[in-house]
C-alpha cells in the first residue's frame, strides 16, 4: 500500500507566510491506492499543486487543524476541487471547532456556501480516531494560541507517521506520539529562541528524545529559522539525539513502506492544464 506525503510548503509563521519565503501550502497525502488527503492548505497550496501537475479534483478529503492563515487560506478552493467546481457533492472536511464553527475572534475558516458543497463535515477533538477514506488517524492534543488546534497520528500500514502541528513542548504532548516511525515537527525558530506556543530547535530535541522515531522532519519554518539555515539546525538535532533528522524543503516527498524513503519532487512548466478542466 502506498503512503506518500508531498510537502507542498514547509514555511510557517506570519513573516514566512507574508513573503512566501517558503510556501505554506501544507501536505498532500496519497494513501490506500489512490486516495488523496490535503492537510492544512495555507497560502501557496494551489501554486505548488500546479507545479507538480496535481489535479485538485483528485482530492478526496481535507483536514484543517486550526484557524491560522498559514493553515487554512486555500481551503475553500480545495473544497471546490474536491466537489468538481461545486457540481458534485462529495468529499469530507475535517476541522477543529474554530475552523468549522468559529470561537471568539477566530474563524470560522470555511464559508457556509463551501460547507454546503462538501458531503461530510467532522469537527475534531483530541482523543478521536478517524477513518479518512480507509486511513486510520488519531487526533492529538496540542498547546497553541488557537486552543482548539489538534495534531495527528496517521497509521500508514507500515507504521505511524505523526504530524504534530503547531504546539509548545511538554512531555505530555510528546508522549502521545511514542511509537511513531516518522515524527513531523513544526520547528518555527532556531536554537533556544522560543516564542509562545511554538517549538524551537531545542524543544524539537526534547520532543525527539521522548518519541525516539526512526526519522524526524522539520517543517513550519519561520523567517529567523530560515535565515539561520534549517539544514544546520536539523544536523545539530541529529547529533544531539542520534535520530536521523531532516529540514524538509518545499516539494520534498516522504514515502513510507517497509523502508522509509525521502526525495525531491520534479517541477514542471507553467502551461499545464489538467484534463478535467472544463
Amino acid at each position: 500500500m502506498v503512503f506518500r506525503m508531498t510537502f507542498l510548503g514547509t514555511g510557517g509563521g506570519r513573516h514566512t507566510t507574508m513573503y512566501q519565503t517558503r510556501s505554506t501550502g501544507g501536505i498532500l497525502v496519497e494513501h490506500n491506492e489512490g486516495k488523496h488527503l490535503h492537510i492544512d492548505p495555507g497560502p501557496g497550496a494551489l501554486t505548488q499543486m500546479r507545479r507538480i501537475h496535481y489535479d485538485l479534483t483528485s482530492t478526496d478529503s481535507l483536514i484543517v487543524s486550526h484557524a491560522h492563515p498559514d493553515h487554512y487560506c486555500d481551503a475553500e478552493t480545495v473544497i471546490e476541487g474536491i466537489t468538481r467546481g461545486g457540481w458534485k457533492k462529495r468529499g469530507h472536511l475535517y476541522g477543529s471547532p474554530t475552523v468549522i464553527d468559529g470561537n471568539g475572534d477566530l474563524g470560522p475558516c470555511v464559508s457556509k456556501y463551501h460547507k454546503r458543497l462538501i458531503e461530510n463535515i467532522t469537527v475534531l477533538y483530541p482523543g478521536m480516531t478517524l477513518d479518512v477514506d480507509g486511513l486510520k488517524a488519531d487526533v492529538c492534543k496540542t498547546d497553541h494560541s488557537d486552543p482548539t488546534n489538534v495534531g495527528f497520528r496517521f497509521h500508514s500500514g507500515n507504521g505511524i507517521v505523526s504530524y504534530v502541528c503547531d504546539t509548545s513542548f511538554s512531555k505530555e504532548i510528546a508522549e502521545q506520539h511514542i511509537g511513531s516511525r516518522v515524527l513531523i515537527l513544526p520547528v518555527t525558530t532556531p536554537d533556544d529562541r522560543r516564542i509562545d506556543f511554538h517549538l524551537c530547535t531545542d524543544d524539537a530535541v526534547s520532543f525527539i528524545d521522548v518519541v525516539k522515531p526512526e526519522l524526524a522532519l522539520f517543517i513550519h519554518l519561520g523567517i529567523v529559522m530560515i535565515r539561520k539555515d534549517p539544514d544546520k539546525q536539523a544536523a545539530s538535532a541529529e547529533r544531539r539525539t542520534g535520530i536521523k533528522t531532516i529540514a524538509v524543503k518545499d516539494l520534498d516527498i516522504l514515502e513510507v513502506g517497509e523502508n522509509i524513503s525521502f526525495s525531491s519532487s520534479t517541477t514542471y512548466d507553467d502551461l499545464w492544464i489538467p484534463k478535467t478542466s472544463p
